[in-house]
């Protein structure tokens, strides 16, 4: 069975774009029609921007026309400040290629998420490290603004916290503020172990929160808003599923080394696939979700340099090198 039909039956949904076109360019052996690709190395952080350009190209990927921005940083676990700091620069220029404003257009960051479960607390946490600003430009005299843009923060928290979906606060925050643009940063799912808290992907089409994990809700998007929509993911959980696929996946591998298990390969159902992980993943079924046992630590880290790339992208008289690395100290 197609992992891209395994993922559907399992209810796993791909939030990261450039694992989505992977997947399907292996299943037809070819480049995806409406969907372009463009890899480029800087030290150690590989970029990868996924575009999606026509309506073809969206149904396949399942994702909305667009671009999708992916940094592969494996030493982004190293705990290093000056690796950290790279990092958060190179994420600030792809963040400033993404974004069209005037250098004082107001900004919301909103950061989604459940600050009481860790793995979800990307979004909380890098909001508890923004520079916010905007009262500065409403209280402060001209000369105190020092050349800083307006930006706001929140926190919305979730459905079952708050009652409320989270949309809906976003969109009266914004009915209220005017904002130019709203930045939404979110915990994301990932097919691959190697990518939790190692990866980060930004998106000018917004973002569903919860969609990695089967539990979507409206989008945060321009259309729902009324203002473009920059997201911003790190992937923090697998699915359960994933892992037991892959485990699946290479011991059949090894039925190639041997003609009478390679037999045995070639007579499996490919149903049958599926109905084993649904056995071991029973009784939690669909919910079932994994993430580092370092994962508290993985994700102070991670706000900090999201925090300092934002503070250098949308403040012109911050650099990489003085105050906006006040955030991964």
């Amino acid at each position: 069975m197609d992992r891209s039909h395994l993922y559907k039956n399992l209810g796993i949904n791909l939030d990261m774009a450039v694992e989505a076109h992977d997947i399907l360019q292996q299943e037809r052996q070819s480049n995806v029609s409406g969907v372009e690709v463009y890899e480029n190395k800087v030290g150690h952080t590989v970029i990868t921007t996924v575009k999606v350009t026509s309506p073809e190209g969206e149904k396949a990927m399942g994702k909305p026309m667009g671009h999708y921005v992916t940094l592969d940083a494996p030493h982004m676990k190293i705990n290093n400040r000056d690796i950290h700091q790279e990092l958060s620069g190179l994420l600030a220029q792809e963040i400033s290629k993404l974004i069209h404003l005037a250098p004082n257009d107001p900004v919301l960051i909103v950061g989604l998420g459940n600050w009481h479960a860790t793995p979800d607390a990307l979004g909380p946490k890098v909001v508890s490290h923004t520079m916010v600003t905007r009262h500065l430009h409403q209280y402060a005299p001209e000369e105190l603004q020092g050349g800083l843009r307006p930006v706001s923060a929140i926190a919305p928290g979730v459905l079952g916290l708050t009652g409320i979906e989270t949309a809906e606060i976003i969109k009266g925050v914004v009915e209220k503020t005017n904002p130019r643009l709203v930045i939404a940063i979110d915990a994301l799912a990932t097919r691959s172990v190697e990518r939790m808290a190692t990866s980060l992907q930004l998106a000018d089409t917004g973002i569903h929160p919860g969609s990695g994990v089967g539990n979507r809700r409206t989008g945060i998007t321009e259309e729902t808003m009324g203002v473009p929509v920059l997201a911003i993911g790190v992937p923090t959980v697998v699915h359960a599923g994933v892992i037991a696929h892959e485990a699946i996946e290479l011991l059949l591998q090894q039925f190639h080394t041997s003609p009478s298990l390679y037999r045995l390969y070639k007579g499996l159902n490919p149903e049958s696939m599926q109905q084993i992980i649904e056995d071991v993943l029973e009784p939690f079924g669909q919910d079932l979700i994994m993430t580092p046992k370092e994962i508290d630590t993985l994700i102070e880290s991670t706000s900090r340099i999201i925090a300092s790339a934002l503070s250098q992208a949308l403040h012109p008289s911050i650099s990489g090198t003085t105050e906006g690395m006040q955030y991964l100290q």
